[in-house]
């Protein structure tokens, strides 16, 4: 089911991922710490919601089916609600490590190759590995308008980050910390077709990014303790904090998770994209940055793709036979 209110709220949410960029830059902190403590705080946010979401629906349950499904099942009450959350969600427990393993790959990434390399890579091969995923785990076969509406969101993309130069940074095409961009593409890849499948089987997308994401918070605390976060104590860091995990990380998923429940994860992926143009314009306005006409260029072909992936595709309609006439049957008696 394709609604147009599901990409509206994707790319809502990667408008909020891009602004993710410019709160950093205001703050004072190590950019690891600064990640830790976003996921940190989103995930607390988005697990107490979903904490809240799951009461709210075990409420409203009609406890005489649940009950007579226990008993003809010849299970106790706790048992059966313990192996059907067992058996329908031991993935999003993956998934959530992938939350957290993406973050750690991506920052070592950008380490080893500089920031305009790794953010390409990882973000870019987002979107190839999500249509790719979803295709092998049972998910209808991407078409070809997203392909190449992809491929050239993703080339907008890189020369939009890039600049038009090939090297990126002086940092240098390091091929270890282009497996790690890869691989951190991999595991977003991994993690939003875990949600999408979680969430296309009935599961609510508010209870689904909570899991994800709360988990995720759990493994990246000793990340954060680790890293110092002293800039926590001091009154703009802590805000910058706050708008990170409340805004970028537990709204933006919220509405990500929300555009889920009708577009395809391997479009969502796509629209995603939208992140990069954000932070450029950001950049530009905020942090008065400059893009050169090259950079211009790659905005307008990534805005390109973007518009392309997020028109619906149009449905077809099955071929009726034509109505036989005695003359068309009259060889054939």
């Amino acid at each position: 089911m394709y609604s147009r209110s599901g990409p509206l709220a994707v790319v809502a949410a990667a408008v909020l991922w891009g602004t993710a960029g410019t709160a950093g830059a205001l703050a004072a902190a190590d950019s690891v710490s600064l990640a830790a403590a976003r996921l940190v705080l989103g995930g607390a946010v988005l697990a107490a919601l979903a904490v809240s979401a799951r009461r709210r629906s075990f409420r409203s349950r009609p406890l005489d089916r649940s009950r007579e499904r226990v008993r003809s099942a010849g299970r106790s009450p706790a048992w059966w609600a313990l192996a059907h959350w067992a058996r329908a969600h031991w993935t999003l427990a993956l998934g959530a490590a992938a939350v957290a393993a993406y973050q750690l790959c991506y920052f070592a990434a950008v380490h080893r190759t500089g920031v305009a390399i790794g953010t390409v890579v990882a973000i870019g091969s987002g979107p190839v590995f999500t249509g790719v995923l979803s295709w092998l785990v049972g998910h209808e076969r991407p078409s070809g308008r997203w392909a190449l509406a992809t491929a050239a969101a993703v080339a907008g993309c890189a020369v939009l980050v890039t600049g038009g130069r090939a090297g990126g940074e002086a940092g240098g095409a390091d091929a270890a910390g282009i497996g790690l961009a890869l691989l951190g593409g991999l595991l977003y890849a991994f993690y939003a077709v875990v949600a999408a499948r979680a969430i296309g089987g009935g599961t609510d997308s508010g209870i689904v990014m909570g899991v994800l994401f709360g988990g995720a918070a759990v493994l990246m605390l000793p990340v954060l303790v680790l890293s110092g976060p002293v800039w926590l104590a001091r009154p703009g860091g802590l805000l910058t904090a706050l708008y990170l995990g409340c805004a970028t990380t537990a709204l933006a998923y919220l509405l990500y998770g929300r555009g889920l429940r009708t577009t395809p994860v391997a479009t969502a992926a796509t629209l995603a994209l939208a992140e990069p143009a954000v932070a450029a314009l950001l950049g530009v306005v905020a942090l008065r940055e400059h893009l050169s006409a090259v950079s211009c260029a790659g905005l307008a072909l990534l805005a390109a793709g973007l518009a392309v992936v997020a028109l619906p595709a149009r449905a077809r309609t099955p071929d009726v036979p034509a109505p036989r006439t005695p003359r068309a049957t009259a060889g054939r008696h």
